[in-house]
């Protein structure tokens, strides 16, 4: 079966053209409207690999797994399936959800964004309702540039708001003793040397 980088110009997609398209293209679909991923900057890996580790760390024997983009997440398979999204970062509780070994079916239980100049406002408008929407029930928006956290946690018909400002501790709110040391995530720059040479 041939694939395409992709298809003709049309205004609305759905999984089923996702899939068919090449893996070069990077890509997320948003209610059928696609959307063009550039490469993550060095800041924005950084913080993703050093949040990936903690969390992966804590997880080690635990049911729920955590996986970094690229990482596809169907959010409505049941419905228009049009939602196709990779965060940065997600956390899967639920086996069912990844019964097919290729990507989540549903809802992730824990997202994060990491914020770059392209991608802001999709990350804290678009994909955040969509997250919503489709029941996630912690998501966190991390901006490399400004070093803050904001951190969402769905309750009953809302989302609850905290910030965080640099190298705090954050609590994981889905899980009862889980927390991202930021410190680690933006370390203090080193040290110049500051003797003369002779």
């Amino acid at each position: 079966m041939s694939v395409t980088k992709r298809p003709e110009a049309r205004e609305y997609y759905t999984y089923a053209d996702y899939a068919a398209w090449d893996d070069d293209f990077r890509c997320e679909l948003i209610d059928g409207v696609v959307y063009d991923m550039s490469a993550p900057s060095i800041a924005h890996q950084e913080v993703s690999i050093e949040i990936t580790t903690q969390l992966r760390t804590y997880l080690r024997g635990k049911k729920c797994r955590v996986f970094a983009a690229p990482f596809d997440v169907r959010l409505n398979p049941n419905a228009n399936d049009d939602i196709v999204v990779q965060p940065d970062i997600s956390v899967v509780c639920d086996e069912k959800k990844l019964e097919n070994g290729k990507h989540c079916i549903g809802a992730p239980d824990f997202i994060i964004e990491i914020l770059s100049p392209s991608t802001s406002r999709k990350d804290k408008v678009l994909k955040s309702k969509r997250y919503f929407d489709a029941g996630v029930r912690e998501y966190w928006i991390i901006d490399p540039e400004d070093m803050t956290t904001t951190v969402l946690m769905r309750e009953e018909d809302n989302y609850t708001y905290l910030s965080y400002e640099g190298d705090a501790e954050i609590p994981v709110s889905i899980f009862d003793d889980c927390t991202i040391d930021m410190k680690l995530v933006f370390p203090p720059p080193p040290e110049e040397d500051t003797e003369e040479l002779i």
